[in-house]
């Protein structure tokens, strides 16, 4: 009998030391779990950590993943300074799950300052260049004739009033000096029906956007439409865009003193023109001949006539009934840059970064933040079977951040699941479709008086 208890109470003591140690290992493999440095793997659906490298290796930059906060973790601090706007860096490091290897967690103030100024602004750039080459390229967008639709068109950003960045960016000026905030002058080209930014190029306030555009050519994709304003009007500019590649189209407003000579015409609508290139023109431009073929195309819309010159000169396959209308899509541009100041950036009027350095780090930063949101908003209309632009930026991007913000709590193996959720979810965010009919012309709106307006009286009535 006491051989029988002696065994139980054995039996009992074991059982209640495996138990006990299985509590102590599930507990310790909770916890290294926890602590694990899994950032990077959390966020590669969303930017892949290869072209992260290849962008910092583009820049010369040397990553190291054992360092105490690596520079793929800066990066992306960068992008969340652009989705949680009213967040300081350290509580964005927190939001994104940016931690120390080892014992310690969370990354102190100080540490994210210096490794911003470590990782500096070109790897940034680079990596924005990476990701939007891949973007584009990864995508297949809905054309027209067989050319994508892009647009190029201009953004100023005012900077923090500083003495370096007043000097770095300059400002507008008049008869008294310089006035306001030291400005930075951007100028980008975006897909139109996705409104992702394939380049980006930005200077001193005083540089002339036409120059910034020349900048973007080297980057222009193949086979593709892109729009101008009518202040991009250089025929030394739209000659070098159009003769760079192959099938790299451009289609801007015809000025109102356009001097040309008729080559062939489709009746009083349609038009094959010769330009004569001025001496300014071909001294700026070498390259450029002394006389430019292009198309002169007139509609009347609503009793207006609108005429639109392009390179488009193959009548057969650019039908003349539909290239005025063109035009109304580079307005999806403007709405691109709506969508970053006002939505993204939720109206703040000044960039947050105090130095030129960092300054052109956070709008590299915010371009790339903004090509994410629009990236997913393309998977998610992809499967929809509409365009991306047709979906509210505003709702996806607020699903975006939601999104960021609880990788925190996610276990690697549930990621898989919440990214479908997410962009199940953007496709509920399909936009009424648009009216064909509204019009706003500009206007000039008189300027409120301060003074309240003065009353008559009963005899000054009649």
């Amino acid at each position: 009998m006491t051989d029988q208890i002696d065994h139980a109470q054995s039996v009992v003591r074991q059982l209640t030391t495996d138990f006990f140690v299985n509590i102590e290992q599930a507990l310790h493999a909770a916890f290294e779990e926890s602590t694990r440095y899994h950032t990077f793997e959390k966020l590669s659906e969303i930017l892949s950590s290869d072209l992260i490298e290849q962008g910092f290796q583009q820049a010369g930059v040397a990553t190291v993943r054992k360092r105490r906060l690596p520079l793929e973790a800066v990066l992306w601090s960068v992008i969340g300074m652009a989705l949680f706007r009213k967040e300081s860096v350290w509580n964005i490091a927190n939001k994104l799950d940016i931690m120390l290897p080892g014992k310690n967690q969370l990354v102190a103030p100080s540490a994210m300052v210096q490794a911003r100024q470590r990782l500096g602004d070109d790897p940034v750039k680079q990596v924005f260049n990476k990701a939007a080459d891949n973007m584009y390229h990864t995508e297949e967008f809905d054309t027209w004739a067989g050319l994508n639709l892009l647009a190029v068109d201009g953004v100023v950003w005012r900077t923090a009033d500083s003495d370096e960045n007043r000097e770095a960016f300059s400002s507008a000026s008049n008869q008294y000096g310089d006035t306001g905030f030291p400005q930075i002058r951007m100028v980008c080209h975006m897909e139109l029906t996705s409104h992702q930014l394939i380049s980006s190029e930005f200077d001193n306030y005083k540089t002339n956007e036409m120059k910034l555009a020349e900048r973007l050519i080297e980057r222009t994709p193949n086979h593709s439409l892109t729009m101008f304003d009518k202040g991009y009007y250089s025929l030394g500019l739209l000659n070098r865009w159009h003769s760079t590649g192959e099938e790299r189209h451009w289609l801007i407003p015809a000025r109102p003193d356009l001097q040309y000579e008729v080559v062939s015409k489709v009746g009083n609508n349609d038009l094959i023109i010769e330009l004569k290139t001025t001496k300014h023109a071909q001294k700026n431009f070498p390259d450029v001949p002394e006389v430019i073929k292009a198309r002169l195309v007139s509609k009347t819309i609503k009793g207006k006539n609108y005429r639109i010159l392009t390179s488009m000169v193959d009548r057969l396959r650019f039908p003349s009934s539909e290239i005025v209308d063109l035009y109304s899509h580079r307005w999806e541009i403007e709405l691109g840059y709506r969508e970053i100041k006002q939505t993204m950036l939720d109206n703040t009027y000044h960039l947050r970064s105090k130095r030129p350095d960092m300054v052109r780090q956070e709008l590299w930063g915010i371009l790339l933040a903004y090509n994410l949101i629009r990236r997913l908003m393309t998977l998610a209309a992809k499967a929809e079977g509409i365009w991306p632009n047709q979906l509210s930026f505003s709702s996806c991007s607020m699903a975006v951040i939601q999104y960021f913000s609880s990788i925190s709590i996610m276990s690697p193996g549930n990621i898989p699941i919440h990214w479908e959720h997410l962009l199940g979810t953007l496709r509920l965010f399909k936009l009424p479709p648009r009216r064909e009919d509204r019009r706003y012309p500009r206007a000039i709106k008189p300027k409120p008086s301060k003074y309240p307006n003065k009353k008559r009286n009963a005899s000054q009535l009649n």
